[in-house]
């Protein structure tokens, strides 16, 4: 039996749905359906079963780690909205570092042979626009806002409870994902929302910013096939090897709809705003052969088919 955080919300749903097709493996789906999650993007399907529970509450996690008593957990689930934690940062320590915490405790109790944390590439700060290194997981952590701060320290928490009391690990620092049942408040369902309503969106410094663009599908598809090669206590970048301004996806999304570009409108840049994300997933793909499928624009467009038909 595996365990899944976060299977309601954006990447651990769209997971979900990879697992359907790869794995007969009885799931169990925690969530606390806030705001970024929907129940119905969990796959209609008794291989999976639902169980909701906020894990900063570690009385409600351990209870459910002892019932179900899986073998293997997928750690997704996370505050992950830079601006909201500008704003406001408990939320994100206590989803993103205690609710981890108590989800490596329960794991620890029950003797798990796997616990899988997700992260992201915003650990490690921000590139200059000149660089030509890209991100490795060798790089320092640097984190820039609230959100990276705090995914970066659950991520130290994992390797420590490794190091400390032995718990069989694995992490993966993503970039920029997109695709089907990403929540409004990212780039590109934003986009794609204010398009549709002739609204404009407007940009931190013009969207300048470069992000390294990763399918969703190809994120989960390198999730899996660590899990099928059983590489363990280790830590990989899965890039998707697209670097592009915002603005650049911007006007791809634009024209996708036939939209005009004036629709693009400039704000003030954002505290503790980062100029550029680029990964190496070179060790990935040695490791396990992985490298990206979905081209850009290919997908770009399924993304956008998809919202327009929800």
């Amino acid at each position: 039996m595996f365990l899944v955080t976060g299977g309601a919300g954006f990447i651990g749903s769209n997971f979900l749905h990879y697992m359907r097709k790869v794995t007969n493996e009885k799931v169990i789906v925690l969530d606390n359906l806030t705001y970024a999650a929907d129940l119905g993007f969990i796959p209609d399907d008794p291989q999976f079963e639902f169980v909701w529970c906020d894990i900063t509450n570690e009385n409600h996690v351990d209870y459910i780690f002892k019932k179900y008593k899986p073998r293997k957990v997928f750690h997704f689930a996370a505050e992950s909205h830079v601006d909201n934690s500008i704003k406001n940062y408990r939320p994100f320590l206590e989803s993103n570092v205690v609710g981890t915490i108590n989800l490596l405790n329960a794991s620890l109790a029950i003797d798990i042979q796997k616990f899988h944390h997700i992260s992201t590439d915003e650990v490690y700060g921000s590139l200059e626009y000149e660089d030509t290194e890209l991100f490795t997981e060798e790089t320092p952590y640097d984190p820039r806002n609230p959100y990276s701060a705090s995914k970066a320290a659950s991520d130290h928490y994992v390797r420590t409870w490794h190091n400390t009391y032995g718990l069989p690990y694995l992490i993966t620092n993503c970039s920029n994902n997109y695709g089907p049942h990403q929540h409004i408040e990212k780039l590109i369902p934003k986009v794609i929302f204010n398009a549709l309503k002739d609204e404009v969106t407007y940009m931190y410094g013009g969207g300048q910013q470069i992000r390294d663009w990763l399918y969703v599908y190809d994120h989960c598809r390198a999730i899996w096939m660590l899990e099928e090669q059983r590489v363990m206590n280790d830590r990989f970048n899965i890039g998707g090897e697209c670097e592009l301004r915002n603005i650049d996806v911007t006007k791809k999304i634009l024209d996708i709809l036939g939209k005009p570009h004036s629709l693009i409108g400039v704000s003030q840049d954002r505290p503790g705003q980062d100029k550029r994300y680029g990964m190496s997933f070179e060790k990935l793909t040695q490791r396990t052969g992985w490298i990206p499928h979905f081209d850009f624009d290919q997908a770009l467009k399924m993304t956008v088919d998809w919202y327009l038909k929800k």
